[in-house]
């Protein structure tokens, strides 16, 4: 499974990033309130849980809603996940080294572009998640560490589970998760090293134009390595 399907169509529940994940954007999330002041004394484990429960109330409330109009998705998001997403830190880790070079409009184009390609393409799939298939663990932060993983488990259709760990950091506003890590694999590696080949070969506006369009990020990682191998 993709990391963005889970990053995105999960984020604490398909445990989001989503992108999702998943997702960032840059400075300024739409619809996204700025944390309370309870919010910011919250444990990370506290915050992944909260999430869930909220997002998994609304998802029982509505979810005819969210299958007959996918792109409602968005505000759920929005709402629960992106407050507790340090997006503008996840963006500059999965650009790496491009994100030095990059212009301001080219970074805000980048995060704005990537997260509506993750929420478009994998956005729908969150509205048949339910309270069972997922199952967070607590976790304990020691005094003075500004660094925390969060262990949940996701329960696959067919029956497997999936380990998907949050990875937080201390800001001013509390704890805010920047990558995610699905059996092993962090997000925030496999989209540098997507989109580094692409950027490599023909600069990161082809990435953000392509993002743009609606492509999904992992096929143009795909489409870089075919061309590749022709040359």
């Amino acid at each position: 499974m993709r990391v963005a399907t889970i990053v995105v169509a999960g984020a604490w529940i398909a445990s989001a990033s989503l992108y999702a994940q998943f997702a960032v954007a840059q400075g300024a999330q739409p619809a996204a309130q700025a944390p309370t002041s309870s919010a910011a004394a919250q444990e990370p484990s506290d915050i992944v849980q909260s999430s869930a429960q909220s997002i998994l109330k609304d998802l029982e409330a509505n979810r005819d809603a969210y299958r007959k109009d996918p792109s409602k998705i968005g505000s759920l998001v929005d709402k629960y996940l992106l407050p507790h997403f340090d997006t503008q830190y996840a963006a500059r880790l999965v650009l790496g080294q491009y994100w030095k070079t990059a212009t301001p409009d080219q970074q805000k184009r980048f995060v704005d572009a990537f997260y509506h390609s993750l929420l478009q393409n994998y956005g729908s799939a969150l509205a048949d998640f339910t309270a069972d298939k997922l199952k967070v663990f607590p976790s304990k932060v020691a005094p003075g560490d500004d660094h925390s993983t969060v262990r949940t488990e996701i329960k696959r259709d067919s029956g497997d589970r999936i380990a998907v760990n949050y990875v937080l950091h201390k800001t001013p506003d509390g704890w805010k998760a920047y990558d995610v890590n699905i059996d092993g694999i962090s997000y925030v590696k496999s989209y540098r090293e997507d989109f580094g080949s692409q950027i490599q070969q023909q600069g990161i506006d082809s990435v953000i134009a392509r993002l743009e369009r609606g492509e999904k990020p992992s096929d143009i990682s795909k489409t870089t390595k075919a061309t590749g191998s022709k040359s």
